[in-house]
């Protein structure tokens, strides 16, 4: 009886699974209620979007419906062909947005600065009938655009959604889908894929990932491992002086590979003019700035004898600990911007929640072996003291 359920529930959920599978939305399985029929469709890559199209080589004209699904209110919507570039200077945008009035507004705007406010304007190229539609969450932009065969028929497209403040369109996103809603088009074969080249799609994803998993590893990682190696390795005697090379090795590894990973965030600012991640920013130069202070104070480390070690070691400490802190929230702001999957925050939690873990852990052992190590050294005064005192009476 017992299996036989285990084999029903393993079947629903299987039929489930497909059943789900089916009912996917996907461009090609969409009927528009106009009765208009495209040659081509592409499903979008991001932002639950899809192009549908047909293009008639002879008069270069590339009749277009663009579908944004999943909307939820009060958001404007834009698609655009870059005939210059791959990134977003140089655009030219089709813009539409619900009205207070309940109308839907439909407008070109080209894009010539990361700090555009999408206002109106006429395009490098014909656009003709225009219109939009917007019922169910979903806004469909209906145009006709004049674009003369060229670059082999490839041509590069973007796409964007964004909040409204009233009647106005507000600047986009600058992370996570919405710096990924590029790719290009072969308006004769169909194909589509992402980017390559220029100031958008895989090149930059690729830097940013690099940039993130550097640091993530660095700052994030290797870092905490290193100040635990150096607070609670050195309380074996015998492990005395290996835990510092340990810990010397660590923390210098975490510096080299950080810097590389703050210098990819340099190189990737430098190429994305008008996107700023201010905290992130000043966070990550705040810890270059205090981890190459850490690397050069190793230069003037007093010995152990010496009367200012003291203040040494009180200077160390805080340093380490702070860019450490530092190190961890500044990778989570990362997390924040990149957007990743769930699981890679996941995973580094699972990796920060272990590290506390063992460093409670270590934290109560190494107090109870110095509480203990106190109290044997202390009994061992005092049989020597005695030892003396019997002495001194038969002396």
């Amino acid at each position: 009886m017992a299996r036989s359920s285990n084999l029903l529930l393993c079947f629903s959920v299987l039929i489930f699974t497909i059943t789900e599978s089916a009912l996917a939305q996907t461009c090609s399985n969409y009927k528009f209620s106009s009765n208009l029929l495209f040659n081509s469709c592409n499903d979008l890559s991001v932002l639950d979007s899809f192009l549908h199209y047909t293009y008639d080589s002879s008069s270069g004209n590339l009749q277009i419906a663009y579908r944004h699904t999943k909307l939820t209110s009060g958001k404007w919507v834009a698609w655009a062909v870059n005939p210059t570039s791959t990134g977003m200077i140089g655009a030219q945008a089709i813009v539409v947005y619900p009205q207070s009035d309940g109308t839907v507004r439909a407008y070109t705007s080209p894009i010539s600065s990361y700090q555009t406010s999408l206002q109106e304007g006429d395009l490098s190229f014909n656009v003709s009938e225009i219109s939009a539609t917007y019922q169910n969450n979903e806004m469909i932009i209906f145009a006709t655009l004049n674009l003369p065969l060229t670059n082999n028929g490839i041509i590069n497209t973007l796409w964007q959604d964004g909040s409204l403040s009233g009647n106005n369109p507000l600047p986009h996103p600058t992370s996570g889908n919405n710096v990924r809603s590029v790719s290009t088009l072969n308006l004769i074969s169909g194909a589509s894929g992402s980017t390559s080249t220029g100031g958008g799609g895989d090149s930059k994803l690729r830097k940013r990932n690099i940039h993130g998993i550097l640091n993530g590893v660095s700052w994030g990682i290797m870092m905490p491992i290193g100040a635990i190696i150096a607070r609670y390795v050195r309380v074996s005697k015998s492990a005395d002086p290996a835990w510092f090379y340990i810990h010397l090795f660590c923390q210098s590894s975490a510096y080299i590979i950080g810097v590389a990973g703050w210098a990819t965030g340099l190189k990737l600012g430098s190429e994305s003019a008008g996107i700023q991640f201010s905290t992130h920013r000043a966070i990550g130069i705040a810890l270059f700035c205090l981890a190459t202070i850490q690397v050069f104070a190793m230069f003037l480390r007093p010995k152990p004898e010496h009367k200012y070690r003291l203040y040494w070691n009180i200077y160390h400490h805080t340093i380490g600990y702070t860019v450490i802190i530092l190190g961890v929230v500044n990778v989570y702001k990362g997390l924040d911007i990149l957007s990743p999957e769930k699981q890679w925050r996941n995973a580094y939690t699972a990796i920060i929640v272990v590290l506390g873990i063992a460093a409670a852990v270590l934290e109560a052992f190494t107090w109870y072996v110095v509480i203990k190590r106190g109290r044997a050294d202390e009994s061992s005064k005092m049989g020597q003291q005695v030892g003396n005192d019997g002495r001194s009476q038969y002396a």
